[in-house]
């Protein structure tokens, strides 16, 4: 396969990135060389993602689970965080970037309506509610340091494609509960906020929720359900195995689930950071790099 190298330079808060990115396939794996992972951005939701993959259509209904199968593998909410995550670090149009992104991995797992949205010309939003909007958006809560404006760029980033009200929510409350677990916020003030501002139910415990819980692409059958598994976790592997337990849409819930986790626990276990840097490709590896070096530090 021929492969052609393009290098993007860009400028973001007065520093300059030279991304060498290449059309390698997604086979290419690369090792993560970074030894210290506390609050790794967007790790925690990628790791969600690819441990989640292997579950969607064979929902298991436990914890008990072979954490990292050999059939684990990168989706559509890994390719779009990754893509969003570009976009906050290179000032450049999200819109763009998600059509880019799907250019480069067509076949990782998108919903039809994006399918069509993205192929299309036409950039227009299609008011969707369903939960793509939430499962990319963890890259806000790192990068924002208010909540006004994780509230307000969760809105402007989710409406692109998710401009229905329970999408927007969906992605906002995401964003939201991110930041105020990074902010070290409790999870009983994590949620009343939610329910507050969102009118979400987290009232149930996930061993209420589990036994009648199947698939369920909406915002509001996935957000609620994913928050609610970190809030009943003890721990980052914990919080991703008890979402994926729940059944369902489980690389979209772990997805969720571990971007919230791995804010509040401080970060993400140095094994599962390795296995995501094994499986990710050369691509959106050094992008969650740039990323990371730029939102992480200091948090």
């Amino acid at each position: 396969m021929r492969r052609t190298a393009v290098v993007w330079v860009f400028i973001y808060q007065q520093k300059t990135y030279n991304i060498n990115i290449k059309d390698e396939p997604d086979t290419v794996k690369t090792v993560c060389d970074i030894s210290f992972r506390k609050d790794i951005t967007m790790i925690g939701a990628i790791a969600g993602d690819i441990i989640g993959s292997v579950y969607e259509w064979n929902n298991i209904k436990t914890k008990e689970f072979e954490l990292f199968s050999a059939r684990c593998f990168f989706t559509d909410d890994t390719v779009l965080t990754v893509a969003l995550a570009y976009s906050i670090l290179t000032g450049t149009p999200y819109v763009d970037n998600l059509k880019k992104f799907y250019r480069f991995y067509p076949d990782s797992g998108y919903g039809g309506g994006f399918h069509r949205w993205a192929k299309s010309v036409n950039s227009k939003p299609y008011n969707s509610w369903g939960n793509g909007a939430a499962m990319r958006i963890s890259p806000v809560g790192y990068a924002y340091d208010d909540l006004d404006t994780v509230l307000q760029k969760a809105a402007e980033f989710t409406e692109i494609t998710h401009n229905h009200p329970e999408g927007i929510k969906g992605g906002q409350a995401t964003a939201a509960a991110i930041f105020l677990a990074r902010k070290g916020k409790s999870k009983d003030e994590i949620k009343d906020f939610i329910e507050t501002e969102f009118q979400y139910d987290l009232s149930r415990h996930v061993d209420e929720i589990r036994p009648f819980y199947k698939f369920n692409e909406s915002s509001q059958e996935t957000v609620p359900q994913a928050i609610r598994a970190f809030i009943d976790s003890n721990g980052f592997e914990d919080a991703i195995r008890t979402a994926v337990s729940l059944g369902g849409d489980t690389d979209t819930l772990a997805c969720i689930t571990g971007g919230i986790a791995q804010a509040f626990y401080g970060g993400v276990p140095d094994p599962v950071a390795n296995k995501v840097y094994e499986i990710l490709d050369k691509r959106l590896g050094k992008i969650t790099r740039e990323f990371m070096k730029e939102f992480c530090e200091g948090i």
